[in-house]
C-alpha cells in the first residue's frame, strides 16, 4: 500500500524560533528586524545610544519577540547584548554561519537575511559565559592588558640603562627582580657608586659582586636618568593597577565559589 503523497505545503519547513528577530550591528546604528508577519514595518533601524537600545527592546516585547540573533561585529555588540540580555531576551551572538546558506536574495536586508535564518533554527550561537563568569574573564583579560603595557616600560628602563652603559641585564636575568630594582632606584635616588650598587645583589644572583660592580661603572647623564625615572614611574602605576586587578579577581572567585554547592561526594586524591 503506497503512502499518499504529501502537500507542498506539509513538505516546507517550518519556523523553529517562532518569536525570532535579528539584528545587523553597526558603529552608530543597528538594523533590527521582526518577522514580516509581526509589524506593518518589519525593518527599523535604532541608534546605539543607551535609551535607543531600551526602545528596541520595547520594540520586540511589543511584538513578542522572545530570541534575537546579533551579528558579532568586533565590540559593538556587546551593549546591545547586555541589555537585551538583561530584559529577559535569549540573544543568539555569532552570525558567521549566515555567509554559508545560499539563495540569499538581493532585495532583502542583511538584518531580515538574518531574521529567516533565525527563525529557522539556521545560526549557531557562539558560547557566552553567564554573568559571573563572564566579569571574571573580563578582570583577567584586563590584567594580561596592564602585563603587556608594562612589558613596554621595561624595555624603556632596559634601553635608559644601556644608553648609561649600566649592563644590569647582563649580570641578573631580570631587571625588574629584587636585584634589579633595588639598584635601579637606587640610581634614581642619586646613588653612583659602583661598589655601593654592587653591594645591593641578592645573594641569589649568579654573577659574583666584583662583576655586577664593573657592569654598573656607568656614564651618568641626566637626560638618561630622566627617561629612567619615567619609565619605573609608569612601570610601577601598571603594577598598581595589575595589583587592584588581583584584587577583583579574588573577589569574582569568592562569589563563584559561594554561587558553587559543596560535592557530593569526596573529591578523589590527585594522580601521582
Amino acid at each position: 500500500m503506497t503512502k499518499p503523497k504529501r502537500s507542498r505545503r506539509e513538505r516546507e519547513m517550518s519556523p523553529v524560533h517562532v518569536g525570532a528577530a535579528a539584528i545587523d550591528v553597526g558603529a552608530t546604528m543597528h538594523v533590527a528586524a521582526v518577522g514580516p508577519g509581526r509589524d506593518p514595518e518589519p525593518v527599523r533601524s535604532f541608534s546605539t545610544f543607551t535609551a535607543d537600545l531600551h526602545r528596541l527592546a520595547d520594540w520586540f516585547k511589543q511584538y513578542g519577540i522572545k530570541t534575537v540573533a546579533m551579528e558579532s561585529t568586533g565590540v559593538y555588540w556587546i551593549p546591545a547584548f547586555e541589555i537585551l540580555e538583561q530584559r529577559g531576551f535569549a540573544v543568539v551572538v555569532n552570525a558567521r554561519d549566515a555567509k554559508h546558506v545560499p539563495g540569499r536574495k538581493t532585495d532583502v536586508t542583511d538584518a531580515q537575511w538574518l531574521q529567516r535564518l533565525h527563525e529557522y533554527g539556521l545560526l549557531r550561537a557562539s558560547f557566552h559565559p553567564e554573568r559571573s563568569i563572564a566579569a571574571l574573564r573580563d578582570y583577567l583579560r584586563q590584567r594580561e592588558r596592564l602585563l603587556d603595557y608594562a612589558a613596554s616600560h621595561i624595555q624603556h628602563m632596559q634601553k635608559a640603562l644601556m644608553q648609561m652603559n649600566l649592563q644590569l641585564h647582563h649580570v641578573v636575568s631580570d631587571i625588574t627582580g629584587a636585584t634589579g630594582m633595588r639598584i635601579i632606584r637606587a640610581v634614581l635616588a642619586g646613588e653612583r657608586d659602583p661598589a655601593t650598587l654592587a653591594a645591593l645583589r641578592d645573594q641569589r644572583v649568579k654573577a659574583s659582586e666584583e662583576t655586577v660592580r664593573q657592569a654598573l661603572v656607568g656614564n651618568d647623564r641626566a637626560e638618561h636618568v630622566f627617561a629612567l625615572l619615567q619609565a619605573v614611574e609608569l612601570y610601577d602605576a601598571y603594577q598598581a593597577k595589575v595589583a587592584a586587578c588581583d584584587v577583583q579577581i579574588e573577589a569574582a572567585l569568592k562569589e563563584i565559589e559561594a554561587a558553587c554547592s559543596p560535592p557530593a561526594s569526596p573529591i578523589p586524591s590527585p594522580r601521582h
